[in-house]
């Protein structure tokens, strides 16, 4: 028994063991009877017979059979068969094998054990299997089950099968479920294949039929093409799901400070709240004392006031009552009280009487002053003026060479409607006093500020405003501008075939940090890209190493804290040979360069003396110039186009050669030097003032000169004829450079940067 997913075999093993009754108790004769259950709704189920492979174990009468294969002799005891013992042996055990494979008898405790996740147990009690006896003939008609309960056919053990496997099916998983794993694949299983257009697998005979015309492919390049498609939709899957936990992670942070902010939002409200009260008790407190105050002046004077109005009407009753008795009275004793009591009624009605009221009984008017509370209403709403901002140092490469990206950061709790970013130019490491301040407004954290000067330091500084007011300054920071790209001198390149010397001007007015050479070689002008980039050159020249016969562009970057400056304008440099320029430097004053660098001429006319350069570095008494020869040891070749009337010198020299000198009188040059005397052309080979005796027959119009550092020669070559002149053994312990004398006029014009020809590489 096993556990695995389920698939169409193991559906159709499922099916075989629920319908294989039909099968076996179909008549002789009659078809036999398949039960089947439904098959799901879109799916093409095509049946196998489990049972019908030849690896199976033969135990029933093929008479009996809806495969009508003939009987074993091992299972009727004919003769012929194998002896009646071993044949009963051996179907015992194959019976006992397929037994347990079917896991019969037990069946009470297959689900329980197939819950709890352990393997089942299978018990196979003896009533359960019998097994007939050689040579008997077993009745596999309908009913013969009730005769012999332990047959195989459909006794109790074909009921414990269906049983023990249908319950075993309903207590297993929905994802697995008992199956028997069959032995080889199905025929009708390998001759499947895939429906493109109907989605589904389908046999190969309904190819032709139902799927005339769609588009068929083998199963199992289906099932790859599936499978790469389930792959592809993972890793998608896989994508969606980093972003979403990202995204998840990011709400959690939002969440948290929108939590943040409202928690600290609650406080402040209850904390205003909280002096609001207190400020309205304290008015209420205020407002009772002085109600109550008034309320005791005012009942006290109305109090006195009724009091006194009380003693007077006492006292007019009391008049009235001492009247009446009066005139009662006797004359003589009235006249006596008449005059008295004029006397007491005249002073009591002099006296004034206050009748009117003291204080009003209407209520005055008690303006309440909510001056102060409403204020405290509207500073609930009121944002507090922000704190000042964090300005970031500078990043990388965030500078060019006329605008720099500023940044800076603010606390999470101040609003800011506006940012006042301000900066100003710094000379020689501090803020000059004199230099103007800029200022400008921006709404973001970040300002990218344009038309600054190159390579210059900034001294930047940032608040913050709302409408409650302006924050404190942020501290400074001091940003630089990238630098300038160089000049490169292209009248300076040197090259050979294995490198080439770069010369260019800084273009900066402050000092920059290192140089950066990028190479492009390319076949062809519109090709591009950089192949080769040389950084940290810390001087303004560089010596780079390139292949031969090719074709470079060239350009150089300056590099700053402010980060690298844009490219300069391109060279081109050949490496098909020797290339370079003669040095205006060391050029005689009677000599003239043409603009290319190429020819020198020496004119008729006499040319005023100039004031020689200090160092030495002009010819002075030898009318020459000198050559700017790449300093790289190897084979250098030129040539140089001569007149055959004019005198020349042309060779090589160190340096530091006696600028007063004539060349090849000493031991710094080597040299070739021509003369014509009486139409007669005569050439010396000169090194320290001495020559070979050498007689050359066809007078060169160009001349080769070979320079071969490694063997320490130099050759001379009559480059029209190909014909090798004369070869100096020379020690090379420094670098030399070309050298060019004209002692009468005339012309001479310097071919390099071209490739050494054939006969010059066998010397």
């Amino acid at each position: 028994m096993c556990y695995g997913p389920r698939t169409p075999t193991r559906r159709r093993a499922r099916e075989e063991l629920c319908g294989c009754r039909g099968a076996m108790d179909g008549e002789a004769g009659g078809a036999p009877e398949v039960h089947r259950s439904p098959a799901p709704r879109d799916f093409h189920f095509c049946p196998t017979d489990l049972y019908d492979s030849e690896g199976r174990l033969r135990l029933f009468p093929e008479e009996h059979t809806r495969t009508g294969r003939q009987v074993p002799a091992e299972m009727t005891g004919e003769p012929g068969g194998a002896a009646p013992g071993k044949a009963q042996s051996d179907l015992e055990e194959e019976v006992q094998e397929l037994a347990d494979l079917y896991a019969l008898g037990g069946g009470g405790e297959w689900g329980a054990e197939l819950v709890d996740g352990s393997a089942p147990r299978v018990e196979v009690s003896e009533p359960r299997l019998h097994l007939p006896a050689a040579g008997a003939q077993r009745d596999w008609r309908p009913g013969a089950e009730a005769e012999d309960p332990g047959c195989l056919g459909w006794g109790a053990a074909g009921r414990d099968l269906r049983e023990a496997y249908r319950y075993a099916h309903g207590r297993a998983s929905e994802e697995y479920e008992c199956y028997v794993i069959p032995e080889e694949e199905d025929e009708d299983e390998a001759a499947l294949v895939f429906c493109v257009t109907c989605k589904a697998p389908v046999r190969a005979c309904e190819v032709s039929d139902a799927h005339g015309e769609h588009e068929v492919t083998p199963l199992s390049k289906a099932l790859e093409s599936a499978k790469d498609e389930i792959h592809k939709n993972m890793f998608k899957l896989e994508k969606q799901i980093i972003e979403m936990e990202n995204f998840a992670n990011h709400l959690e942070e939002v969440f948290i400070t929108v939590e943040e902010n409202f928690g600290r939002q609650e406080q402040n409200f209850e904390s205003h709240f909280n002096e609001i009260l207190e400020t309205l008790a304290q008015k209420y407190e205020e407002k009772i004392q002085a109600l109550g105050e008034k309320k005791k002046a005012k009942l006290e004077a109305l109090y006195g006031q009724l009091v006194s109005c009380g003693e007077n009407l006492e006292t007019c009753k009391e008049l009235m009552e001492t009247i009446e008795e009066m005139c009662h009275e006797e004359k003589v004793d009235f006249i006596q009280d008449a005059v008295a009591m004029a006397d007491r009624l005249g002073k009591f009605l002099n006296t004034e009487t206050d009748v009117e009221i003291s204080a009003q009984p209407d209520f005055e008017d008690q303006t309440l002053d909510f001056s102060d509370v409403e204020q405290l209403m509207g500073s609930i709403n009121t944002i507090p003026a922000p704190s000042a901002p964090v300005i970031n140092p500078q990043a990388p490469n965030s500078a060019t060479g006329s605008s720099v990206r500023v940044c800076w950061s603010l606390y999470s709790d101040d609003t800011v409607e506006s940012y006042l970013l301000s900066y100003r130019p710094v000379q020689d490491g501090s803020p000059g006093k004199d230099q103007a301040e800029f200022t400008m407004t921006v709404k973001e954290t970040y300002c990218s500020v344009r038309n600054l000067v190159p390579n210059t330091q900034y001294e930047f500084w940032v608040t913050a405003q709302n409408r409650a007011g302006r924050s404190p300054a942020s501290e400074r920071a001091m940003y630089m501008t990238a630098p300038s790209p160089p000049v490169i001198k292209s009248k300076e390149i040197r090259s050979c075939e294995e490198a080439a010397l770069i010369c260019w001007e800084s273009g900066n007015l402050n000092p920059v940090d290192s140089y950066t050479v990028e190479l492009t070689q390319a076949e062809s002008p519109e090709a591009s890209g950089v192949t080769e980039s040389v950084v940290g050159i810390p001087t303004r020249e560089a010596l780079v190493q390139l292949q031969p016969r090719q074709r470079y562009t060239i350009y150089v970057r300056a590099l700053s804290v402010g980060g690298p400056s844009a490219r300069s304008d391109p060279v081109t440099v050949y490496t098909t040979g020797s290339f370079f320029h003669l040095n205006q430097h060391t050029c005689h004053p009677g000599l003239t360069i043409s603009e290319d660098g190429f020819t020198v001429v020496r004119s008729e006319r006499k040319t005023p003396a100039k004031e020689p350069l200090p160092g030495n570095t002009r010819f002075t008494r030898c009318v020459a110039v000198m050559g700017n020869l790449i300093p790289i040891r190897g084979r250098h070749y030129w040539e140089v186009e001569v007149d055959e009337r004019s005198h020349y010198t042309v060779g090589v020299a160190f340096e530091d050669v006696p600028k007063q000198e004539d060349l090849g009188a000493n031991c710094l040059s080597w040299c070739m030097r021509h003369r014509l005397a009486s139409s007669r052309h005569k050439y010396e080979f000169l090194h320290n003032g001495t020559t070979p005796d050498i007689r050359i027959t066809v007078s060169p119009r160009k001349i080769g000169i070979l320079l071969d550092y490694e063997n320490s020669k130099l050759s001379f070559f009559n480059a029209d004829i190909s014909q090798h002149l004369y070869t100096f053994s020379c020690p090379l312990h420094q670098f030399v450079h070309p050298c060019f004398s004209l002692e009468k006029p005339g012309c001479l014009k310097i071919h390099n940067g071209i490739s050494m020809p054939k006969h010059v590489t066998f010397y």
